[in-house]
């Protein structure tokens, strides 16, 4: 037998026999799981639908249990007001007829209520409604109902919609009937008849509902007839379900679940007893529904199988030529090389010339990684040198200015003024001198109050500022000399020529992981094609035009921090400019927020 018979025939009995068993064996475990899993899911839901239903009816056996034992009613039955409640006059209640309505037709669910006296038959009707005719009393005790309620022995009798529509009425809503005894004498002395509206179920079901198309589930509360006594979808209402599911319904408290064919579909019914006379709660789920979930197993089984098939291939081709195995290997590796991944190496097998082409491939990527590496550590000693270009074109600047300032203040001989002016320039040095590129924003806060009180000094009529910063904020670590260059800006520029009192704020908040400073003023504004010019070229002039009061171009401060805030943390963060002529400027300020410690003073540094 040749070789290529030889491996046909393992190809075929070691991956496509197994393959194909695996297949059906999978598919029968999926199909098992999937109807498990759903019976355990919906047996929690029918529990817990159980409870928030079984609760609705608990209530109302509370509210009837008050009513029956109140004075209330006792007076009623022992004919204390002749007539039906509804007639009474509400603006001249007697104190019976109040405590009355109060324990039961005041309550939400109540959609009718009446009694019948036991001794003549009369009907005191406690609440009414439109177009529904009470059953007489002598008609009554003639049906099943009457004798079931009187062996309860005032316990009550839940009667669901359309069991009884000659005593409940046609509407879908659930009966409560229960003997009412004398109190002191503990005889029978009525029958109590209170009908609840189905707001309490259509809350339960309510998301039942929404969802039903999404997941093909319905849900019925079902007498032990199989007659359909509430349908999440409303359509079934009244219907028998033995008309519609081919096995019955099993009676008793007790989970079950099957599948079956219910309204000419394949189904997964599932009920379990509601606690409430023979009712049971029931849920019909679409078996093609659930079987989408088979549809991702498969694509599992077909990926496995693909897997299986190119592990077969592979091995045919690892065994009929070595060396085409080793070039796919190194084809495989050089993809991950080609994507970045400088760690992939071949490995090193026997003293072949496989061997040798593996240790050479693997010296060059050695050799790339060490010269990428070298690289990288150029570029960020580039940046580095670029940040420090560019903040040494703030310091002279603020400084200079700070020195015109004092200057201005000591030729009027405001000898104080200057005191103070030094002192809040030898604070800003302090920080400009730093060696780090980074301080808290409690230390930029403190060179940003230094500079603007020394400018208060010189322009006091000129503008206000107010700061606002959380205290959470202040040991974040941002680029110093970042928020002094904005303010001069708006000092310099942005009140240049106004009639009013200019103002300033500085504010702050935190924006999930950044933190975002806004620097605002009610200056001059900036005209549009200013504006379009500050956005779009990254080393144009910015800002108002030139300064007569020191020659420099405007906007050098604006441009320079958003410079350094891009270099130092990329285009995800930076500065956003929206001005409009003679309504004021807003800067905005966005940088990653950095948790930092106390910083060391200017002159630890220094040395």
């Amino acid at each position: 037998m040749s070789l290529r018979f030889k491996l046909f025939g393992a190809f075929l009995v070691l991956i496509i026999v197994p393959l194909v068993v695996l297949a059906v064996a999978l598919y029968t475990l999926v199909t098992g799981l999937i109807e498990e899993k759903h019976s355990r899911q919906t047996e929690l839901t029918l529990r817990a639908l159980s409870q928030s239903v079984g609760f609705i009816f608990r209530e109302m056996n509370q509210v009837t249990d008050s009513t029956i034992a109140s004075d209330a009613i006792q007076d009623v039955l022992n004919d204390a007001y002749g007539g039906d409640v509804e007639d009474i006059d509400y603006l001249n209640l007697n104190e019976v007829q109040q405590k009355f309505r109060e324990l039961l037709v005041y309550h939400p669910s109540v959609s009718y209520a009446l009694m019948y006296a036991l001794d003549d038959g009369r009907i005191y009707r406690i609440f009414t409604k439109e177009r529904f005719q009470a059953m007489p009393y002598a008609q009554f005790i003639e049906t099943r109902l009457h004798k079931q309620v009187l062996e309860r022995d005032g316990l009550p009798l839940w009667v669901g919609p359309y069991e009884y529509p000659e005593l409940t009425g046609s509407e879908p809503v659930f009966t409560q009937i229960r003997v009412v005894k004398d109190i002191d004498t503990l005889q029978d002395k009525g029958i109590l008849l209170v009908q609840i509206k189905n707001s309490g179920l259509e809350s339960v079901f309510r998301y039942f509902r929404y969802r039903q198309n999404q997941t093909a589930t319905r849900f019925f509360i079902v007498n032990g007839g199989g007659l359909v006594l509430y349908d999440s979808g409303g359509a079934l209402n009244g219907k028998q379900l033995s008309e519609l599911a081919e096995r019955p319904l099993l009676s008793g408290e007790a989970y079950r679940s099957a599948r079956s064919r219910f309204d000419g579909q394949d189904s997964v019914i599932s009920s379990i007893g509601l606690g409430i006379e023979d009712w049971r709660l029931v849920s019909v789920t679409s078996w093609h529904a659930l079987s989408s979930e088979v549809l991702q197993y498969s694509r599992w089984v077909a990926a496995i199988l693909l897997l299986c098939l190119a592990s077969a291939l592979l091995f045919i081709r690892l065994f009929a030529n070595r060396v085409a195995r080793a070039i796919v290997q190194t084809v495989h590796v050089m993809g991950r090389v080609e994507r970045g991944d400088l760690t992939a190496r071949l490995p090193l097998q026997g003293n072949d010339e496989t061997s040798l082409l593996a240790r050479g491939f693997n010296r060059l990527v050695s050799r790339l990684a060490e010269l990428l590496e070298e690289v990288k550590r150029q570029q960020e000693r580039k940046t580095r040198a670029e940040l420090q270009a560019l903040q040494a074109q703030i310091k002279p600047h603020f400084l200079f200015n700070a020195l015109e300032s004092i200057n201005a203040l000591a030729v009027q001989n405001e000898g104080q003024k200057v005191s103070r002016m030094v002192t809040r320039l030898g604070s800003m040095l302090r920080i400009s001198i730093l060696q780090r590129e980074e301080i808290t924003v409690a230390q930029e806060l403190d060179h940003l109050l230094s500079y603007l009180e020394i400018q208060k000094y010189r322009f006091d009529d000129l503008f206000q500022f107010d700061i606002d910063v959380p205290p959470s904020l202040m040991n974040c670590l941002m680029p110093k000399l970042t928020l002094q260059p904005l303010v001069e800006n708006c000092i310099q520029h942005g009140f240049e020529g106004i009639g009013y009192m200019g103002h300033i704020r500085v504010t702050a908040r935190e924006e999930g992981e950044r933190i975002a400073f806004c620097v605002e003023d009610n200056g001059i504004g900036i005209p549009p094609e200013r504006l379009a010019a500050i956005e779009a070229v990254p080393d144009a002039s910015a800002g108002h035009g030139d300064a007569p009061e020191t020659g420099e171009r405007r906007g050098l401060g604006v441009r320079n921090v958003a410079d350094r805030i891009r270099i130092r943390y990329g285009g995800r963060y930076g500065l956003f400019v929206c001005s409009e002529p003679g309504r004021g400027t807003v800067i905005k300020i966005v940088i990653p927020k950095m948790a930092g410690g106390v910083a060391r003073e200017a002159e630890g540094d220094a040395r």
